[in-house]
């Protein structure tokens, strides 16, 4: 009542008398308050299937501007830059919640310490990942986001799960492990038939087309959209003044025709064996990212000092995407002026005027950021090599690549034969390395 009656007849005094409470009641909540980490295996696997449908996603988002016309170069500029806000938000907010645990500084703490060789290996984590991710980019375009996502994930657990699981001190169940990791196996060999199968089956189709040039470049004449300035955008075409009076029928010579005559990256007469070396190379490349990032939160090989704490999982994520970042930024404004894989030149100021479908690669940067650090978060409390289970996303993007795509409409029998087998131990491998979830000590 005291409080009430000395606002009441002055302001100041109202703002003296409750600002004592006030201050205290906040530092109590505060000191009630630590940092938010993760260590039961529920709210691990809870993390990982998140993380799951997240980077399962925005392959897809990537794909379809690719596929719109966007010039790639264009859409991961955009990207990186949402990529690093989310480990940024992620360092601020669950790095920085309360004070710090025992042994757990928060994020702004550790920024000063002298953690400097966990913090190289966390960059190191961001660059081969960063590479990867650019690989993979001109990967979808030549064959197809289905397998691309299939054989690269595979790679990663075969290679990489492996590596985690020594450097994790075996805590999770090797027979369970290595079973998931073996079925993986069985799907890389799976995913690049299903490429050869349906790669086959297109050209048949092709050549049974009159719209096809004798070198395997499309006739302008033939089957390419008239251009209408105010045409109407929708879902899979997108750019502007593109009117399609019939649209070909996913699956048909003639939609194959159409999205060439679209998209950025021109893959008619290409070799398969190009596509596939540029999987493999960025399969590589993944397989290496979470392995560095487990030894910058863990130290296995003792490279800091006594006394000082190994990097929280927060702080070694934002060095890690600042690495992704850097790599990404660096060499998408070379690729601006040096293009790859036939796609066209640009500029950085016709970059800042491409707005078309601009939202969409800012989304799919939110997308791998959020998803990568919650692959990192329960990591670190069920075991990276567990945490690999995340590397199921090929079944999140090809059935993104099937509804949006028409990604094996009207193929062959043995083609569904062969994607089907392959989907299947995709589910085993997911369900075998989940169930080998172990708990990181964190005495």
């Amino acid at each position: 009542m005291d409080h009430v009656l000395a606002c009441a007849s002055s302001p100041l005094t109202c703002h003296e008398v409750l600002q004592g409470p006030l201050l205290s009641s906040l530092s109590s909540i505060r000191a009630g308050l630590t940092m938010y980490v993760i260590e039961d295996k529920g709210g691990a696997i809870a993390l990982m299937l998140a993380s799951l449908l997240f980077l399962g996603t925005w392959p897809a988002v990537l794909t379809l501007l690719e596929r719109r016309g966007r010039l790639p170069q264009h859409t991961y500029l955009d990207y990186s830059f949402t990529n690093l806000l989310a480990a940024v938000l992620i360092a601020l907010t669950f790095g920085q919640l309360g004070d710090s645990k025992d042994g757990m500084p928060n994020f702004f703490t550790q920024l000063s310490q002298d953690n400097w060789p966990s913090v190289l290996f966390a960059m190191a984590g961001g660059v081969v990942l960063s590479v990867g991710n650019l690989s993979t980019q001109y990967a979808w375009a030549y064959v197809g986001l289905s397998v691309t996502e299939v054989i690269s994930s595979s790679m990663v657990v075969v290679i990489g799960t492996t590596l985690n699981y020594f450097l994790d001190n075996r805590i999770n169940k090797a027979e369970i492990l290595f079973t998931g990791v073996a079925c993986f196996l069985v799907a890389v060999i799976l995913g690049s038939a299903v490429h050869a199968s349906n790669t086959a089956d297109n050209e048949e189709k092709l050549n049974a087309s009159d719209k096809l040039g004798a070198n395997g470049s499309v006739e302008p004449s033939k089957g390419v959209p008239d251009k209408v300035p105010d045409a109407p955008k929708d879902l899979e075409n997108g750019a502007s003044g593109t009117k399609h009076v019939t649209r070909a029928e996913a699956g048909t010579a003639e939609y194959l025709i159409e999205l060439e005559e679209r998209r950025s990256i021109k893959v008619f007469g290409s070799s398969t064996f190009i596509g596939l070396s540029i999987v493999f190379f960025s399969g590589v490349c993944f397989s290496l990212f979470s392995p560095a990032f487990n030894l910058a939160t863990n130290d296995q090989w003792h490279t800091l000092k006594d006394g000082v704490p190994h990097l929280v999982v927060y702080t070694a994520f934002f060095y890690f995407s600042i690495s992704c970042f850097v790599i990404g930024i660096g060499l998408n404004i070379l690729f601006l002026y040096r293009p790859m894989a036939g796609v066209p030149k640009s500029s950085f100021k016709a970059y800042l005027n491409d707005w078309n479908g601009r939202q969409w690669a800012l989304l799919a940067g939110l997308l791998c950021g959020f998803g990568n650090g919650f692959q990192f978060m329960g990591g670190q409390a069920a075991g990276y090599a567990a945490a690999d289970a995340v590397q199921a996303l090929p079944l999140v993007s090809t059935f993104w690549g099937i509804l949006l795509f028409g990604e094996y409409r009207k193929s062959s029998r043995k083609t569904y034969i062969l994607l089907g087998f392959m989907l299947f131990m995709f589910v085993a491998a997911v369900a075998t390395l989940m169930a080998s979830s172990g708990h990181r000590s964190t005495k």
